[in-house]
């Protein structure tokens, strides 16, 4: 089953296994065949690296731009999903709601990369507008399905484009390329509290409508 993973262990993943699961994903359906995705894949210093220019970006005066609008609001059943799965969390690592500080804390986390060995960041080209990053997503997909196929965990985040031209420079991407998001990935520290508990699925009812006439 394919779980978000927010502690991974230091253990690289092998080369040739990452191969193996960029060679799945590379099999994703794109509008027009574009293959509008790209990625950007960190290994050792580079890991490293970015890493510490994210976290450097996130605790400093560094304004958030993203490349796209975040959602304008969660409303609804969207809103409820979202709470509670951050409730969740937060209950996992023993944090309470008043506790602004180590809230904070976690959020940083995102950009720390959860200590994975891997990230990669997924871009398009800027001018592919809404159906690049559409392909990107079905693209994310499926990266994250094949790694949980060869027993690899990761987690997708949109945290890490909050800081596109940081990823920008540091990768050296010109300023055609969107950065849609990135994922960490490697192998979970299982006996870390953030890896213990599941998030839950809507029943279909909720999400299909069925049209009969």
């Amino acid at each position: 089953m394919r779980v978000s993973y927010r502690a991974f262990t230091a253990r690289p993943v092998p080369d040739d296994v990452i191969d193996s699961i960029l060679r799945t994903a590379q099999l994703t359906p794109s509008w027009c065949n574009s293959q509008s995705w790209k990625l950007s894949i960190t290994r050792g210093a580079g890991t490293e690296r970015i890493r510490t220019a994210l976290v450097a970006a996130a605790t400093s005066d560094e304004p958030v731009i993203t490349d796209m609008p975040f959602p304008r609001e969660y409303r609804g059943v969207h809103r409820d999903r979202r709470r509670q799965s951050g409730l969740q969390l937060y209950d996992a690592l023993g944090i309470d709601r008043g506790d602004v500080e180590g809230r904070l804390k976690q959020t940083l986390r995102n950009f720390a990369l959860f200590d994975a060995p891997h990230v990669a960041i997924i871009h398009t080209d800027e001018a592919l507008g809404p159906y690049g990053a559409v392909d990107c997503g079905a693209y994310l997909s499926s990266f994250l399905l094949a790694a949980t196929a060869h027993g690899v965990g990761s987690i997708a985040q949109a945290a890490l484009a909050m800081y596109p031209q940081v990823l920008r420079s540091e990768l050296g991407l010109g300023e055609d390329r969107m950065i849609v998001c990135g994922v960490s990935f490697g192998y979970p520290d299982f006996d870390d509290a953030s890896n213990s508990y599941r998030t839950t699925r809507a029943p279909l009812d909720e999400v299909v409508d069925w049209i009969d006439a």
